[in-house]
């Protein structure tokens, strides 16, 4: 059977339809369907769609009044607020579905306050006829235990601008409600974490800032943001690469992988740090950016530590779970990483701060110690001169003056800051030193006077030195031979100080090494991570002899094996 295309028409029966044949005129060109009565014609118009409406002129008012009406009521009953009017006796007289829905403590509720907006709006100015001119009241309140809602109400006026019922608009907040609380608390931890300017912080070593630093995001990255598996990485602008800082949870092999800042062919660390957009790998099975990580892992995300419009490095986060991450993780991690990277900038303006001041401090210092220190050596002459014959008193002068040219040398050493070590004149020829003696000891650093003195020092206690002018050269004689301790500056050309850690425990993965930084300077983050793989220490330049020599002890001794103990029972 043909279906009829005909355009439908609803007939209204009335006065005037009822004493002619409409429907069977309107027939011959439509479909038609009559009825009798604004309630049918109402439910017709709900299940049906008509393309014209028949009806006497007196009845299209009240039609009109009833679409309208029913309208009204679908789409009150559709929205995902709860409304309601609460007359002056704290009485609803009526509410939508949603309304109807929310338990009784939250009906209770919203009368209560819709009670306290009418009193509130019956003090303003009153004969206002209209309602726009009254401001909105808005509440929020808790309710069954953990839930948290929004009440927005207004005023029903009657024709004397008198306050007469309550309009009340309420929706479910804990979502949001919680979303700002974890905001708020990312924010508090993230101005906790950059609390790098305090004078307490300022007294740590550039060592242990950093190790704070670590500590801090870990902890706030699996107590805060529930992140087990994450690693941060830091961008070297010299060489575009992507330098390990942190890794929690991450095997060695990922953490061994080299990125660098480029879109394509560097994972999706690479992808961000050269975008600076974030990235959410919701199956690692089917992205083909994704790049070896946990085991087992299923999704990412990964977000860019960006201070104003530089990007310092990425934050990526690693799940078992397919779709672990969603946009509110996002916008976590992003504001988060915001903190991260605020905090790794105050650390290198701390240090290059310290190092101004120290460099002032000392030319400061010499030039104000100059004159009197002149002075001094003067008199002391001066002295000697009255006391010819008087041998005793002329060798306690002559040795103020050796100590005022003692002092001199020590100011100009600690001026030339972390070109030169303190003390390096003072080791006599051959000393004793058998933990020493005949030590292979690979020794790197771009200052020719730094490692020319390291090198001098140690071949005095009978070590055998190998000098490297830069980071590769230090890396093919670490994978060429063995040695017995590794001295090494953390910024140089070719590679960082923890890349020649790294090369060192390739080679041997017991070897000690030193790491040398010049007031702390450490602009790739190797102390943080080369500290958590067995760094033996760090020495901040410019240091003394003896405390150089006190740590190679310290550093060797670590990696002596006890002698054995003999057993009498055996």
């Amino acid at each position: 059977m043909q279906e009829d295309s005909r355009p439908r028409i609803l007939v209204l029966g009335g006065k005037i339809t009822s004493r002619h044949p409409v429907a069977q005129i309107l027939s011959q060109h439509f479909q038609v369907h009559q009825v009798n009565g604004l309630e049918p014609a109402l439910a017709a118009l709900r299940s049906e769609t008509y393309h014209g409406i028949f009806a006497d002129v007196g009845d299209y008012l009240p039609l009109e009044r009833g679409l309208v009406g029913q309208q009204s009521a679908l789409i009150l009953n559709t929205i995902g607020e709860g409304v309601c009017i609460v007359d002056a006796e704290g009485a609803c007289v009526w509410s939508n579905n949603r309304m109807r829905n929310f338990s009784p403590d939250v009906f209770e509720k919203v009368k209560q306050f819709c009670l306290q907006a009418r009193l509130i709006f019956t003090k303003q100015v009153g004969g206002v006829s209209d309602p726009s001119q009254y401001r909105c009241k808005k509440f929020t309140f808790e309710a069954e235990g953990d839930r948290y809602y929004e009440l927005m109400t207004s005023p029903l006026l009657d024709d004397q601008g008198r306050v007469r019922q309550i309009v009340g608009v309420v929706w479910d907040a804990t979502s949001g409600r919680r979303l700002q609380q974890k905001i708020d608390a990312i924010d508090a931890a993230g101005r906790e974490l950059a609390k790098l300017e305090t004078d307490a912080i300022s007294k740590l070593t550039p060592a242990d800032r950093l190790q704070l630093l670590r500590d801090k995001i870990i902890r706030y990255s699996k107590d805060l943001m529930h992140f087990e598996h994450f690693a941060i990485r830091v961008l070297d602008t010299r060489t575009n690469k992507l330098e390990l800082v942190i890794a929690e949870g991450l095997p060695a092999e990922a953490m061994d992988i080299d990125l660098y800042a480029q879109p394509e062919g560097n994972g999706i660390s690479g992808y961000v740090a050269a975008t600076g957009r974030s990235y959410i790998c919701h199956d690692t099975q089917r992205d083909p950016r994704y790049i070896l990580g946990i085991e087992n892992c299923r999704s990412s995300l990964t977000v860019p530590l960006r201070l104003h419009d530089k990007i310092l490095g990425i934050f990526n986060i690693e799940s078992e779970s397919v779709g672990a991450f969603n946009e509110d993780d996002r916008q976590f991690a992003e504001i988060f990483g915001r903190y991260v990277a605020l905090a790794l900038h105050i650390l290198d303006l701390m240090v290059v701060e310290r190092y101004t001041t120290t460099g002032r401090l000392a030319d400061s210092v010499v030039q104000e110690m100059a004159q009197p220190l002149n002075d001094i050596v003067t008199e002391a002459q001066t002295l000697m001169e009255e006391y010819i014959g008087d041998d005793t008193m002329r060798a306690r002068l002559n040795r103020i003056t050796q100590d005022v040219e003692a002092i001199r040398k020590t100011i100009r050493d600690v001026a030339a800051g972390p070109r030169t070590i303190l003390g390096s004149d003072e080791i006599p020829e051959h000393p004793h030193d058998p933990l020493l003696a005949g030590k292979r000891i690979l020794i790197a650093d771009d200052e020719l006077n730094i490692r020319k003195t390291i090198g001098d020092i140690l071949k005095k206690h009978g070590s055998e030195c190998t000098i490297c002018k830069d980071g590769y050269e230090a890396v093919n004689m670490l994978e060429q031979q063995d040695f017995d301790l590794v001295i090494s500056d953390i910024k140089m050309p070719h590679r960082n100080g923890y890349e020649i850690f790294a090369a060192a425990r390739r080679r041997h993965d017991n070897v000690p090494v030193i790491l040398m930084t010049g007031f702390g300077y450490d602009p790739n983050h190797s102390i943080v991570r080369a500290s958590q793989e067995g760094l033996s220490t760090v020495l901040f330049k410019p240091f003394k002899v003896a405390q150089l020599l006190q740590e190679i002890r310290k550093a060797l001794t670590r990696q002596v094996p006890p002698a054995p103990v003999d057993d009498p029972s055996v």
